[in-house]
C-alpha cells in the first residue's frame, strides 16, 4: 500500500470521526438552545476541525490516486456510519442497511482491485 492509499483511508476514518462528533453536538441541542449554541458546541467544533483535516488528507491522496477511484472509496464511510450509529447512538440496523453494506463493500473491493 502506498502512502497515498494510507492518506485516503486516513481521510475516510477522520471524516467518520468528524461526523460522529457532529452528531453528538447535534444531540446536545434542546428546545431552549438555538442553532448557534449547537455550532459552538465543542463536539461540533471538533467535528468541523476533523473534517478540515480529512480534506487535507484526501487532497494528498488525490495526488496519485485517480478521482474515479478515490471518491467511490469514500463510500466506505457509509458502512462505518451504520456501525457507529448503531454502537454509539443506538440507531437500529435493518436488513436493508445490511444489504446496502454488502453492495457498497463489493463495489469498494472491485474498485480497489481495478486500481492496481
Amino acid at each position: 500500500m502506498t502512502v497515498h492509499w494510507f492518506f485516503l483511508w486516513s481521510a475516510i476514518l477522520t471524516s467518520v470521526f468528524g461526523q460522529t462528533l457532529l452528531k453528538a453536538g447535534a444531540r446536545g441541542e434542546t428546545a431552549a438552545q438555538g442553532f448557534l449554541s449547537q455550532v459552538l458546541d465543542p463536539r461540533t467544533l471538533g467535528g468541523l476541525a476533523l473534517y478540515g483535516f480529512a480534506a487535507l488528507l484526501y487532497t494528498a491522496a488525490l495526488r496519485r490516486i485517480p478521482l474515479s477511484v478515490a471518491l467511490p472509496c469514500t463510500a466506505s464511510s457509509y458502512v462505518a456510519a451504520i456501525v457507529v450509529g448503531h454502537v454509539v447512538f443506538s440507531e437500529s440496523i435493518t436488513l436493508g442497511h445490511w444489504m446496502a453494506v454488502l453492495v457498497i463493500g463489493c463495489g469498494i473491493v472491485l474498485l480497489a482491485l481495478a486500481a492496481r
